[in-house]
Parts: structure tokens; sequence; C-alpha cells
């Protein structure tokens, strides 16, 4: 089946597309990007994933898309690639287009683009390191949903090559900050802690979702600092994304975590507002 995407206004076949060699998204990586869930055609928590990437157009001095065009977009895209039936992982990108390296402002033949792949199959549980490169929680790009992600795919490629799932990025001044591909959390004593975007985290949406939902959950859910130790000293440690929801960590180098109960409750309640959202 020939890949379908959607650029700027319309849908073209994946091998068609033309970008210019001079785009600041492919040549520096100057972009924005969101990775949206859609579950049965349709994509789940949009309006987080947008508000987002709203902020992230602002940071920048970039037009944002409108809402109905980027929901038309995905919903046109998933059809189109046989993915209206169950889950797909569908990415949003924007590129800044040709410009002056000097100039972050949106340029000629920028580019919006969607496409959608089937989602991977649900994690069990995942097991982590620490990454030999800090992360600098005061950097211009932190918080961004930036196409600039080499680090983070350099870091996460050697934590495989060393036979774990992910990778854990401590900030300069040793906290800890979130991983390649998710946030995390933290469960001691009942209280579920996440670092605060202070510490250079993304805001995830899941992460967001779940901080606003803790109370009617019957959860103490916040945000505080979390150090290394924390991580080595907690009853549970458990890590959120878009599409892959809560997913506890099993092990951290050479600390075995046991049952995950919270992380349960997170996951099941999870599910249930995905079910909602569809």
């Amino acid at each position: 089946m020939e890949r379908q995407i959607w650029c700027d206004d319309g849908l073209i076949a994946a091998e068609d597309l033309r970008i210019s060699p001079f785009d600041r998204g492919l040549t520096v990586g100057l972009g924005l990007f969101e990775t949206i869930l859609a579950v049965n055609g349709r994509p789940v928590f949009l309006e987080r994933h947008l508000a987002r990437h709203r902020v992230g157009c602002g940071r920048l001095g970039w037009e944002m898309p409108v809402l109905e065009k980027v929901a038309v977009a995905i919903r046109t895209v998933v059809e189109a690639n046989g993915l209206s039936a169950g889950r797909a992982r569908v990415r949003l990108f924007q590129t800044a287009g040709e410009g002056g390296l000097d100039d972050c402002a949106a340029g000629l033949y920028r580019k919006f683009l969607v496409s959608a792949v089937p989602a991977a199959p649900a994690l069990e549980n995942v097991s982590v390191t620490f990454s030999k490169w800090p992360r600098n929680e005061r950097s211009a790009l932190a918080g961004l949903k930036c196409a600039s992600y080499a680090e983070n795919l350099l870091a996460l490629a050697e934590a495989r090559r060393q036979g774990y799932d992910e990778v854990y990025f401590l900030t300069t001044r040793g906290d800890v900050c979130e991983t390649a591909t998710a946030n995390l959390f933290v469960v001691k004593g009942g209280r579920i802690t996440t670092p605060p975007l202070a510490a250079g985290c993304l805001p995830g949406v899941t992460r967001g979702w779940l901080l606003e939902s803790g109370p009617e959950l019957g959860l103490e859910v916040s945000e505080d600092r979390v150090t290394r130790n924390d991580l080595l000293d907690a009853d549970e440690v458990f890590l959120t994304s878009a599409t892959r929801g809560p997913v506890p960590v099993s092990r951290l180098d050479g600390r075995e975590y046991g049952p995950a109960p919270a992380s349960a409750r997170c996951r099941e309640a999870w599910e249930q507002a995905v079910q909602r959202k569809d």
C-alpha cells in the first residue's frame, strides 16, 4: 500500500513529497513536531497537543496551524493509510522553511506535514539506565518539542547497546529531568512525584493529564525535585508518553522494582480516558 501524508493543504503520496534543500527544518533541525495517539481514527488529547504546539510556535514567532485543519488532516491521513481501526501513531511536523541562519522566523517554502503509522504494541515494563551526557535545563530548547532530536537518539542508542530500553537524563545540577522519549514519575509512600518543568523536561501531554487528574483518581500527584537517589529508593517508577501512556520501570541499572500498583492504577485510568476521548 502506498503511504499517504498530508502536506500543507492536501493529501499526497509520501514518495511525492518535495522539500527545499535549504529548509532549515532539514538542514539544522529548526522545526516543531507532535506525536499523537489516534484511536479508531480519532486523535486523542488533540487540544492538549496543539496547546503545547501553540506555545512552541509562540517561542519561535511562528503562525499556529488552525485546529480544525489539523483535525481534518489527521483523520484524512489515518483513513488513507488504512489505520481507521485500532491505534495509530500520528506525527505532526512543521518546518521553518528557507531563511538565514541568524533568523528563526518561518520563511519561504515551509512545510506543514502529517503522517501516520501503526502504533507500537503496548509495553508491560521497561528497563532504564542513566545517560553519561547531562541535560542542560537552561537550554534555549528546554520544553520545546523540537526537531533537533539527535541528542536524545544518541543517548537512547547508547542505552540500548547496553541492554536497556530507555535512558534517564540528569540535569547540570544532578537532578533527574526525563528520559529520551518520556516523562517520569516516582512513587514513594503513596505519593507520586514528577520533575518540574524547571528541570528542563518536556511538558508531556500524558504528564499534564495525570497531574490534573490525580485528585479525581484519588492519587497524590505533584511536581517536585527528583534526585538519582529518589529513583533508587522509590517504591515504583513509571514513564509516560502520549502514545504509550504510563509504563512501569522494572529495572534501573542494578535496582529491580517489584509490583507496581500505583503505575497500574494510572495505566487503567489513562486507558479509560483514551477511550472516552475516542
